[in-house]
C-alpha cells in the first residue's frame, strides 16, 4: 500500500472489478484508448489479469487501485509496468472516473507511482504517451516533473484511425 495526503494506492483485487467498471464503460473515459468503453467481461478480465501479475515474481506489473481516504471509494487505477530490467525503465498510466477528473488525484497519484517506481524499484528512467488532444492527461505528466520528449507519429490505432503520442520522461536524477 502507498499512502498519499488524500488517497492511497493498494493492489487491485478480484472485488473491484464493479468499481472499475463503473468508469470503464464509459465512451468518455475511454476517449483516447484502444480500448473500451468496457463489457462487464472486459471489465473482470481486466482485473483478474492484473490479480494475475501481481503474484509473479519477479512481478513487472503493478496496477494499483486509487482509493479516496475519506471515502474509501476506488475512484480510477494506476499502472506501471517495468519495460526494461536492464536499463530500468518503467512506464506509467492512469484512468481516474469522470466523476473526480480536475480534482487533482490523478496528479497525487502520479507523483506517488513515480515516487515509489524511483525509491522501491530502483528504476533509472519512467515515461509516459498521451494522446496530443488529451490536454489534460499532458498537465498532470508536467505538473509531475515530466519532460516532453516528443511525439511519436500514428503511434497507436484507436477505432476512429491511427493518433500520434506524445512522449514524456521523467529520470531518476530529475526526481531527487
Amino acid at each position: 500500500m502507498i499512502n498519499g495526503d488524500r488517497i492511497l494506492l493498494r493492489d487491485i483485487n478480484e472485488n473491484d472489478w464493479s468499481d472499475v467498471h463503473q468508469y470503464a464503460s464509459q465512451a468518455i473515459v475511454c476517449k483516447y484508448q484502444p480500448w473500451g468503453p468496457n463489457t462487464i467481461k472486459e471489465s473482470q478480465t481486466f482485473v483478474n489479469e492484473a490479480v494475475i501479475d501481481l503474484k509473479k515474481s519477479p512481478r513487472t506489473r503493478f496496477v494499483f487501485a486509487i482509493i479516496v481516504k475519506q471515502t474509501e471509494k476506488l475512484i480510477g487505477v494506476i499502472e506501471l509496468n517495468i519495460r526494461d530490467e536492464i536499463n530500468r525503465k518503467s512506464e506509467v498510466g492512469y484512468i481516474i472516473h469522470p466523476d473526480y477528473w480536475g480534482q487533482g488525484f490523478a496528479t497525487e497519484a502520479a507523483k506517488l507511482i513515480v515516487n515509489y517506481s524511483f525509491t522501491q524499484l530502483n528504476m533509472h528512467r519512467i515515461y509516459a504517451t498521451c494522446d496530443p488532444r488529451n490536454i489534460e492527461s499532458s498537465k498532470v505528466l508536467e505538473k509531475i516533473g515530466m519532460t516532453l520528449e516528443g511525439r511519436m507519429r500514428q503511434d497507436l490505432l484507436l477505432k476512429d484511425g491511427w493518433r500520434d503520442s506524445l512522449l514524456y520522461s521523467i529520470l531518476e536524477h530529475e526526481w531527487q
